[in-house]
């Protein structure tokens, strides 16, 4: 769960939904606090449990460049609703929802954090040809380690549970073990309320579907080096997702440009905002020229 340390939206950024052939999708909108919007708009997606707001502490950072910056809830995330259908959240679908959010905002960049690269890299695969693409804390194919057996637990603990059952099962989640968890590590008051709302509001039958997705995803990254798309994989030197020595092999196999951000973790946005605002800043503008 990516936990964001501040909810105060940056000057120049409000809350929106952006409208596509596809549905409607909640989104944090930024624009340059001052000066011109003259640089090609980049679209942010969010990985697995996240939401737009995971990428609050950098929106101002990349507008502040002189571009507009789109981050949004995937289908059945947050406040973008979602079906109670398990074929809703195919990698393919979510990516075709990406897609559509792209051409909705005209975006020239396409980012994708965690599970949301996936989802980016699914896009991408598809047809969707974007200036660039950036996959941010994520991996080639399926979670490994200590983070999928978490995501094995979670679908033991829901499995067999009658699909009108599960928000409740889910709010079982929360109250037993998470809360209490992220009062452990020290989240403000205010951040956990966040979290809280978000778990809860979260279509159920999508936390399950996008983990089966994250539990199965194949390796792609031939056929997306053969898309040819100027590609950036960042990520900390703490990932504790994918291994970092896979993330490097990836951006080997992409020929892509590669940054490894010193005292990240998994969410360099939140972690490490200014030196991946400056990293994304820089690939997107040599990506223009």
């Amino acid at each position: 769960m990516s936990t964001p340390t501040s909810l105060e939206l940056p000057e120049g950024t409000r809350r929106t939904t952006v409208e596509t052939a596809r549905g409607s999708f909640a989104a944090l909108d930024a624009m340059p606090a001052a000066g011109p919007c003259e640089l090609g708009s980049a679209l942010l997606v969010p990985g697995y449990t996240g939401s737009k707001e995971d990428f609050i502490a950098i929106l101002g950072q990349l507008a502040a460049a002189g571009r507009r910056v789109v981050a949004i809830d995937l289908r059945g995330q947050y406040q973008t609703d979602g079906a109670d259908d398990p074929g809703c959240y195919d990698l393919a679908e979510l990516g075709a929802d990406v897609t559509a959010v792209a051409d909705a905002t005209e975006a020239s960049h396409l980012l994708g954090h965690s599970f949301g690269g996936l989802v980016a890299r699914a896009a991408v695969l598809d047809g969707y040809s974007p200036v660039s693409l950036t996959l941010l804390s994520s991996g080639s194919a399926a979670l490994p380690g200590a983070r999928a057996e978490e995501l094995h637990r979670l679908l033991n603990y829901l499995d067999g549970t009658p699909a009108a059952d599960l928000k409740g099962k889910v709010a079982e989640l929360w109250y037993g073990s998470l809360k209490r968890e992220a009062v452990k590590a020290g989240v403000a008051a205010p951040v956990v309320a966040f979290l809280q709302e978000r778990m809860l509001a979260n279509n159920p039958t999508g936390l399950v579907a996008m983990a089966d997705q994250l539990l199965k995803a194949e390796d792609r990254t031939e056929d997306l080096a053969a898309r040819s798309i100027p590609t950036f994989v960042l990520y900390g030197e703490d990932d504790n997702a994918w291994p970092t020595t896979e993330q490097r092999d990836m951006a080997t196999r992409l020929n892509a440009e590669r940054t490894c951000i010193p005292a990240a973790a998994h969410n360099p946005n939140v972690e490490a905002p200014a030196t991946t605002a400056h990293a994304l800043t820089t690939f997107w503008n040599a990506a223009e020229r």
